[in-house]
């Protein structure tokens, strides 16, 4: 399998410190590769359904994301994340694009102090996620000028809400060189690939050319979970996503997920969840579609 680079170059349009992208359309399998990059990234998809992966979380959102993340924050490329006629903006920028001092004045005390916890992940949620997203997309067709104001109102907004919660509470973001992005996008990638089969720690130390008690040691210390546990938190992620979308038969939810026993689907979807599949199912009852 091909290594894709770990590390996303950025570069804002002419005339510009920071960059704001929109898109209108499925941009499915985009930078769909486990990489980081120095810039915070904010994202909002409106209306939109998929997978997050940010450093250590994993999950699914649904009717759409506002996610703020901060610099050197790995993370895949999101997925099926545009459904109908969704949209999707993202604006990166780089800590000192305003001058290596500006965030340090008094009036900037509470964007650093967002900025710094933006190092674990953000997503944001309520009337937040609603009219903050409605700035965020004003963005994508304002001038240079009014980008710029505009962006500090956003982030003084996220910092004055409650209506948030922390991805990666457990930890700050992993600190992973480009060497080690590499290998890690080459284990992510096999397992999205081959999550719904048995994947045994034989054929995924393999893939990487090590062996089975180095590559453990690898994967725990970098994702500080066994290998195992994050193989059934993603297909209990996947799982999510076809109870809340589809009608499948949850027998059938645990099958197409990777669990060849539903028993143990079970177990692991309240582990993770904290919710019965069936109970996880009833909160998302008016958006299950017939397929």
């Amino acid at each position: 399998m091909p290594s894709k680079p770990a590390l996303e170059q950025i570069h804002p349009a002419f005339g510009s410190s920071f960059l704001v992208r929109q898109y209108n359309q499925s941009c499915e399998n985009t930078l769909a590769n486990w990489h980081f990059h120095p810039e915070v990234e904010l994202i909002f998809v409106k209306g939109g359904t998929g997978k997050r992966h940010i450093g250590r979380h994993l999950s699914y959102f649904n009717d759409g994301d506002l996610v703020l993340m901060g610099s050197y924050l790995p993370h895949y490329g999101f997925t099926d994340r545009l459904t109908g006629n969704s949209s999707e903006t993202v604006v990166q920028f780089r800590p000192e694009f305003l001058g290596k001092e500006f965030f340090n004045i008094p009036e900037m005390n509470g964007v650093r102090q967002l900025l710094e916890l933006s190092k674990k992940g953000l997503a944001f949620h309520g009337k937040t996620k609603e009219e903050v997203g409605k700035k965020i997309e004003r963005l994508a067709h304002s001038d240079q000028f009014g980008r710029l104001l505009g962006l500090l109102s956003i982030l003084h907004d996220l910092y004055m809400t409650k209506e948030y919660t922390v991805l990666n509470a457990d930890g700050v973001a992993m600190a992973v060189d480009t060497k080690d992005n590499d290998r890690m996008n080459e284990i992510y990638s096999y397992i999205r690939t081959n999550f719904k089969e048995h994947i045994s720690l034989d054929e995924m130390a393999d893939e990487v050319n090590m062996t089975v008690p180095a590559f453990c040691r690898y994967f725990k210390k970098i994702s500080r979970k066994t290998f195992t546990k994050f193989v059934n938190e993603y297909r209990v992620v996947h799982a999510s996503k076809l109870l809340a979308e589809t009608s499948l038969p949850i027998t059938e939810v645990s099958f197409e997920s990777g669990f060849n026993n539903f028993s143990h689907f079970n177990k692991s979807f309240k582990e993770f969840t904290g919710k019965s599949p069936s109970a996880y199912r009833k909160e998302f009852k008016n958006i299950i579609v017939e397929e």
